[in-house]
């Protein structure tokens, strides 16, 4: 382990152009579970169970918003939660001029509350809600507050978060941002990520540089072709090896 962590170290060192490409992994140390963990839905007023990924869908959203929301607040948002030792010394590599962005699967905002400030949010992001008709923001407190189904103040239309639902298309311009960014990296560690969720998980084969590093406690379909693979925590083993830097 402690020669793995060197390893990885002097790639850091040697490295001028990181990308980071993180899933659910990254944010367990903050206390998020992965989403697919629960148990789903069970409503009442429907007398029907719903699967978490059913629960999150867009379809799912339109048809019954107060369920909607019921789970999404349970679920999805962890207003207390705060950034890990993974985020913060990815905010400190930034820092230091070596790591150029942050691709993530989370919706937490957590890598921006550590201070990186060039993230793709391939999924959105809890902490930006929008009116469905008039566009108003509101963040995540607002949401946590309402009742029932958040309405826009201003016109009285439901607010959804700016999250990718099931049966929803990820934004292209977070795409080509992410893309264009693991293009010209020459290395990418790849964290906290199962990369069974796509189409997210197939933009690591736009990697064309040095150095593919894995970091995730399972194992993952990309290790034949990593140059290091850590079976860790995350969050140990980032700490760790920029603190070695």
């Amino acid at each position: 382990m402690r020669e793995k962590i060197e390893k990885l170290s002097e790639i850091l060192q040697t490295s001028n152009h990181i990308v980071f490409f993180g899933g659910a992994g990254v944010s367990t140390a903050s206390g998020i579970p992965d989403f697919r963990s629960a148990d789903g839905l069970y409503s009442k007023k429907l007398n029907r169970n719903f699967t978490p990924e059913q629960a999150v869908s867009r379809s799912f959203f339109e048809r019954y918003p107060e369920e909607f929301f019921a789970f999404y607040k349970q679920h999805l948002v962890y207003p207390n939660a705060k950034p890990n030792a993974c985020h913060k010394a990815l905010a400190q590599l930034e820092e230091m001029g070596k790591l150029k962005a942050v691709v993530t699967q989370n919706i937490d905002g957590l890598h921006q509350a550590a201070g990186s400030k060039k993230v793709y949010e391939l999924h959105g992001s809890v902490q930006r809600n929008y009116c469905m008709k008039c566009h108003t923001f509101y963040d995540a407190h607002y949401i946590l507050e309402v009742n029932g189904i958040p309405k826009c103040a201003k016109c009285n239309s439901v607010i959804k978060p700016d999250v990718v639902l099931y049966e929803e298309g990820l934004d292209d311009e977070v795409v080509a941002g992410a893309i264009r960014v693991m293009s010209e990296a020459d290395t990418l560690i790849i964290g906290g990520t199962s990369l069974m969720v796509y189409p997210a998980a197939g933009l690591i084969d736009y990697f064309r540089g040095k150095n593919l590093v894995l970091i995730n406690k399972s194992h993952t379909s990309a290790e034949s072709k990593a140059d290091l693979v850590i079976h860790e925590d995350i969050a140990k083993v980032m700490s760790e090896a920029v603190a070695q830097i």
